[in-house]
């Protein structure tokens, strides 16, 4: 891991087959070696498999976000194999908590939504931002949905934590950036899906735009979608 042309790294939380394999996809193509992490090993085998016969390396750790012993073990042998994280990206969406409408919404339901978001986000970065701020480099890129942008009384519990995500990525960006950080957040339509105007791959191509120019702490997918 050591020379002048030695490839970044980077780290995708919450990674699927949608838009995390895309990320990978992109980022991996533009000289980046990939670390996954979601909850299922076999899975990550699976999708390390497939960007081998890519022509990209990468390999998966897994861990439940929400478990923060996992989440440090996992980083723990993430920079033991890899060495230097460059940039991380975060998918907040694990699947196993049920989206709920404003009177449905119950405390527990907001509850296991804010920590799949929030205290996710907040847990992982905290496991990269010492090391960047040091290094005086490093990119933690963020995604959520349009609910972050715009209260929406179809998304009770998830409006609640993606503001508050957003919240969280914005107030990060403002404190990292004059410390050679780049934190970036993008906000995605909930309508992505593989085959259509809104396919996960030119969602990941966005991303790598934003990640790239940093120059906007935050963009939307599609661009300019809540004007």
């Amino acid at each position: 891991m050591e020379g002048e042309y030695e490839l970044k790294t980077m780290l995708i939380i919450g990674a699927g087959p949608g838009l995390g394999f895309s990320l990978a996809k992109t980022f991996g193509r533009n000289g980046f070696r990939i670390a996954l992490v979601s909850r299922t090993q076999e899975k990550l085998d699976q999708y390390a498999e497939q960007f081998g016969k890519m022509g990209i390396e990468a390999q998966g750790f897994a861990a439940d976000i929400t478990n923060k012993m996992q989440l440090i073990r996992a980083f723990q042998e993430i920079k033991n194999t890899f060495g230097t994280i460059d940039v991380m990206e975060f998918n907040p969406h694990s699947g196993k908590v049920t989206t709920t409408s404003v009177l449905e919404t119950t405390d527990e339901s907001a509850l296991q939504f804010f920590n799949d978001v929030v205290i996710g986000a907040i847990n992982t970065a905290r496991q990269v931002i010492p090391e960047m701020t040091e290094r005086g480099e490093g990119a933690l890129l963020f995604t959520s949905d349009l609910s972050a942008m715009s209260p929406s009384p179809m998304f009770g519990n998830s409006g609640i934590a993606m503001s508050g995500l957003r919240n969280y990525i914005l107030s990060l960006h403002e404190r990292l950036l004059p410390l050679g950080v780049f934190v970036g957040h993008l906000s995605i339509s909930p309508l992505i899906k593989q085959g259509t105007s809104f396919d996960p791959d030119q969602v990941a191509d966005a991303w790598y735009s934003l990640y790239d120019k940093r120059t906007e702490a935050e963009e939307t997918f599609p661009k300019g979608i809540m004007n």
